[in-house]
């Protein structure tokens, strides 16, 4: 119990001297209070940014792709649950989330050169930023889409034949992912002639 006491005494004294002018005590309370301030003020900026409102804040989102938006069965169905732009184009997973808004950076930087801030400009980039978003989901194997959709869920009897049998041969049996078949099911598709393999 001595040896204790004594531990504890030395411990005490190491965290209350003073580090040139505070103390380590201070120093390292000091540390976890703006550990939690960063920590809440960055997932507060991540949520933030993860909406709908902050996605369509900028005239290129608002006018192109989300007046698109409007006009599908993503915003507007009989079950009344809606696909906002977070829930397509960023993944839920934390770190996945955070890779995803590193991407997005660059997104941020053609907004501000004005890459596509005409609709001209919007529609001559249109295949490359539309392939770019593709490949992604590809590589991630629909990622964003499985988040609301899943095959455990689908019930193919409740599905038209067509659907039916694409859905069994291409995403329960075989090597495909939802972007696969769904290309412009969010949003118009691009001028696809001279696209290899587009039918």
């Amino acid at each position: 119990m001595r040896k204790l006491i004594y531990l504890l005494k030395i411990f005490w004294q190491t965290l209350t001297r003073p580090a040139v002018h505070l103390s380590l005590g201070f120093l390292t309370v000091g540390g976890f209070v703006a550990g939690v301030l960063f920590w809440g003020g960055f997932n507060t900026a991540l949520e933030a940014t993860n909406t709908e409102t902050f996605c369509t804040s900028c005239h290129e989102m608002r006018d192109n792709v989300f007046s698109e938006l409007k006009t599908t069965v993503h915003f507007s169905n009989a079950s009344g649950v809606r696909a906002t732009c977070p829930d397509c184009h960023v993944p839920h997973n934390w770190t996945d989330k955070i890779a995803r808004k590193m991407q997005a950076s660059k997104e941020v930087w053609g907004a501000i050169f004005g890459t596509i801030n005409t609709r001209d400009k919007f529609l001559d980039e249109r295949l490359r930023l539309a392939s770019h978003e593709w490949n992604r989901l590809k590589s991630n194997d629909s990622l964003e889409c499985r988040n609301c959709h899943s095959e455990e869920s689908m019930d193919l009897t409740m599905q038209g034949p067509r659907a039916a049998e694409a859905h069994k041969k291409f995403l329960i049996e075989g090597d495909k992912t939802c972007i696969d078949c769904h290309k412009g099911i969010a949003h118009q598709l691009p001028d696809m002639s001279g696209v290899e393999g587009w039918h």
